[in-house]
């Protein structure tokens, strides 16, 4: 009988450890996960927890006339909501008025992972199931997105074995120790829209920009570049234009991974500026900034670790000999 039983053991670690090396099995649920997330009526509540904080966040989903809307609300410290209509976000946060941007996405990693090109994410990340557990009374299937290199974060995500709705998402160190966690704490199906989505579905907002209409030609070219990028990842975006409510021009670019993005912003340094060394870490989010020995202060904010961060900063140079910020 115990021969039996080490027998069908054995079979079921193979079994289990053949699953968690298939990719194809970690890509497709994915998929699975993306498709449910645009096409599914339902709200989740969730916690954020960094560093020992925890926040409370509501995030209701609906298809009305065939197009998603989305509302993510914030309901702990300052107001904040992002308001998703099919390709459109707006967002109206307490540091300015409302806008809304084309093609864009809610902040933090839960949400990136709902709208990001699968094909991005095999570029960087190898993706492996982890087994079973459970989450918010459900079933889940785990995945973890391992990075091909230790200057990025990694992830595990719980994936609801029978609706395959996201419901956890943990980043993690090269150690695999916890960073940053979004945790699903209650799921709630309906049939139909709720009324504040369909009210909100036909609401007037902000009209929406591209980020071409945001930064209005003409621009600049810039004088620095970022000589050194992860694996992974490629610049996007590159321009100079004035910081929202100031007068300070600055050369901003940003790179990403498909899933992960980092801001880099370079000007002039500020005289009167007494801190010339600056770092900030709300878990996974980073910020580095410096003024380096010809006045220019460099700053790099994105989900990224510390080390990277500054790696990326130090990197920023001239394009030619003794240019920079005008």
């Amino acid at each position: 009988m115990l021969k039996h039983c080490l027998a069908a053991m054995t079979a079921l670690f193979l079994m289990t450890a053949q699953a968690s090396a298939d990719p194809a099995s970690a890509g497709a649920l994915l998929q699975q996960m993306q498709s449910a997330a645009q096409n599914r009526n339902y709200e989740l509540s969730m916690v954020k927890i960094r560093q020992g904080r925890i926040e409370s966040l509501r995030y209701s989903h609906a298809l009305i006339d065939g197009k998603q809307v989305a509302l993510m609300s914030h309901l702990d410290g300052q107001n904040a909501e992002y308001l998703q209509r099919q390709d459109e976000f707006t967002f109206f946060e307490n540091t300015h008025s409302p806008y809304t941007l084309k093609n864009a996405r809610f902040p933090g990693i839960w949400s990136a992972l709902q709208r990001v090109a699968l094909d991005k994410v095999v570029d960087s990340y190898d993706m492996v199931m982890a087994g079973r557990s459970r989450v918010a009374g459900s079933v889940a299937q785990v995945v973890r997105l391992v990075p091909r290199d230790g200057d990025k974060y990694g992830f595990v995500l719980w994936i609801d074995e029978q609706n395959h709705l996201l419901l956890r998402a943990d980043m993690v160190d090269r150690e695999g120790a916890l960073v940053e966690q979004t945790l699903g704490v209650s799921l709630v199906f309906s049939k139909s829209p709720s009324a504040e989505l369909v009210k909100l579905s036909t609401s007037k907002q902000p009209p929406a920009l591209s980020v071409d209409e945001v930064y209005k030609a003409p621009q600049q070219a810039l004088s620095w570049n970022i000589t050194w990028l992860p694996d992974g990842f490629t610049l996007r975006s590159s321009d100079r234009h004035q910081l929202i409510s100031t007068d300070v021009p600055v050369d901003y670019m940003m790179a990403s991974d498909g899933l992960v993005d980092f801001s880099v912003y370079v000007t002039k340094a500020d005289q009167q500026q007494s801190v010339r060394n600056q770092l900030v870490v709300q878990g996974g989010t980073t910020l580095v900034s410096f003024v380096n020995d010809v006045g220019v202060e460099i700053t790099v904010v994105g989900e990224i670790p510390v080390e990277t961060a500054k790696k990326i900063a130090e990197s920023v140079q001239p394009l030619a000999r003794n240019e920079a910020v005008q």
